[in-house]
């Protein structure tokens, strides 16, 4: 496959911008992907750490969706 890319370049070399266009954009969704990934509220070993929401700081602000009003609230936990 990178053989038949290296050809399309040499015949059509306005293409190096467009690959690199496309490259850098599949690297930063990647990269993107690997933050949100790497989140505290993202669990990936539940024997571990079965609830992470517990780790919060207090004045950690969480976002909670109301599905009959369709709003998204903000709130704080004061250790309440």
């Amino acid at each position: 496959m990178l053989r038949k890319v290296r050809d399309q370049v040499k015949k059509h070399p306005g293409l190096i911008p467009q690959f690199f266009f496309i490259c850098l954009g599949m690297g930063g969704a990647f990269l993107y992907l690997f933050r949100l990934a790497r989140g505290p509220h993202v669990t990936w070993n539940k024997s571990n750490n079965p609830e992470p929401w517990n780790k919060l700081s207090p004045s950690y602000q969480y976002k909670e969706f109301d599905n009959n009003s369709g709003k998204l609230e903000s709130f704080h936990n004061h250790g309440e």
